[in-house]
């Protein structure tokens, strides 16, 4: 079972943006049974008995990977209210429907009650069902592994860097939350928000090493438990992965560094084994995607709506889910985030950042574009608007294909995103990098 992990910041816990998604889900007409999606460790688990704790008079949780006896319950019934029957004497709690919110962690590992779902849907859909597991994402990348169509999806990533914030500075993150759009952000507050943005690339958001940090203040600490962490990931591949080679998964997860650290930063076959096709790798790279493990941003040929409609679906890069497992697995000293202001591999970890904070902000996952003359490091589309980004480390310039770009098409937005402060440069607007979360709002 995952770890539960309360945050207790200055007498809070940790907030969670997506517990307002889920109280939306409550009390949505249309609600279906809820399955949350993510990797492993995100904390699915705890936002589920949280949820469950706040907004329920009270809540049952069912684990079928500690409960094997479970598994009878579904694969012998049908029907969802001799099921909740059962349930109820096994928890020795009354289930009530809408007080009652009922909860199967790793469900991945009882095919018979994913499937059930549909008939809590089709038959008793007054009950509150909420279900995750571990690399459930693989199995619903099947369509016929669950009831399509008849549940509602939810997305769980690490901590985003305004969670991260309100974790561990309330005060700093209240005011972060009050800065508007072409606010004048004081130099006093530029400095101690670009000071948490260096912590969050060191921590990362996932809620063990936020957690941690809170307690203890040990960076030592903190890289023990994403070692432990990818160690935990590399071990998941030989477990879970169903058909797909997994020798090939380790090999591509393992070649995500250098990958990021070519000039191009291109996602090449042949670096993961040379000469190697993308027939033998396509389906380790589909299971770590579905998987939540890494994200993957196509190059588009042309940047206009719809974005997707001009993919080239055999060039892309892949980043991973979080930027602090990603510093760990690149050897990126805390001291070199913290002390210098260049070092090697700033630029894909910042990227990697960037991605991980627009994630989710826009209904179309961000693109690339990159031709002969250049490129631009992200396309997000807003409605029908296409806003074009270029993402810097530090404190530098803007490349010339950005500038070029920006100067011959004159998008209603542009951004740069760095370490400058929020102002605007002529065609374009400086967001520092702290603000990445905001720039939908801030539009």
């Amino acid at each position: 079972m995952e770890k539960c992990v309360n945050l207790n910041s200055r007498g809070g816990f940790m907030k969670r943006n997506a517990i307002l998604k889920l109280v939306q889900w409550k009390n949505s007409p249309e609600r279906k049974p809820m399955v949350l999606r993510g990797a492993r460790q995100v904390g699915k688990t705890w936002l589920m008995k949280e949820f469950g704790q706040n907004y329920y008079d009270n809540y049952v949780y069912f684990n079928f990977d500690e409960e094997d006896e479970l598994k009878s319950i579904f694969e012998t019934n049908k029907n969802p209210n001799r099921i909740i029957e059962l349930l109820s004497m096994i928890s020795d709690e009354k289930i009530e429907p809408e007080k009652t919110l009922i909860i199967f962690d790793e469900i991945q590992e009882c095919p018979e009650a994913l499937n059930t779902l549909k008939y809590f849907k089709e038959k008793a859909n007054e009950y509150h069902v909420i279900t995750a597991g571990s690399l459930l994402g693989t199995l619903l990348a099947k369509p016929k592994s669950y009831p399509v169509g008849m549940v509602n999806l939810l997305d769980i990533y690490p901590l985003t860097f305004d969670e991260f914030l309100n974790a561990i500075d309330s005060g700093l993150y209240a005011y972060y939350e009050s800065i508007q759009k072409e606010q004048v952000i004081e130099q006093i507050f530029h400095q101690r928000l670009l000071d948490a943005y260096n912590y969050y690339l060191i921590i990362g958001g996932m809620p063990e090493c936020v957690s941690s940090w809170i307690k203890y203040k040990d960076p030592a600490m903190i890289s023990k438990i994403q070692r432990e962490l990818i160690e935990v990931y590399e071990n998941d591949f030989s477990k879970h992965n169903g058909k797909v080679n997994s020798g090939r998964i380790l090999m591509v997860f393992r070649s995500i560094v250098s990958q990021l650290a070519k000039p191009n930063e291109k996602f090449m076959y042949g670096a993961v084994r040379e000469g190697a096709r993308a027939r033998d790798f396509e389906e380790a790279i589909e299971w770590l995607v579905s998987a939540g493990m890494l994200n993957r941003v196509y190059n588009v040929s042309k940047m206009e709506h719809p974005l997707s409609a001009f993919d080239k679906l055999d060039q892309f890069k892949l980043f991973v889910f979080d930027t602090g497992l990603l510093k760990q697995m690149a050897g990126v000293d805390n001291s070199a985030i913290l002390l210098r202001t260049d070092y090697q591999f700033k630029g894909p970890l910042t990227e990697n950042y960037v991605l991980q904070q627009l994630q989710g902000q826009f209904e179309v996952e961000p693109r690339y574009y990159s031709d002969k003359n250049g490129e631009i490091d992200f396309v997000v589309q807003n409605k029908m608007e296409i806003i074009p980004i270029e993402v810097k480390g530090g404190e530098d310039r803007s490349a010339n294909s950005f500038k070029t770009y920006v100067a011959n098409n004159a998008p209603q937005h542009a951004y740069r995103f760095s370490k400058r402060g929020y102002r605007k440069d002529g065609d374009f607007t400086n967001l520092p990098l702290y603000l990445v979360r905001k720039t939908k709002d801030l539009l």
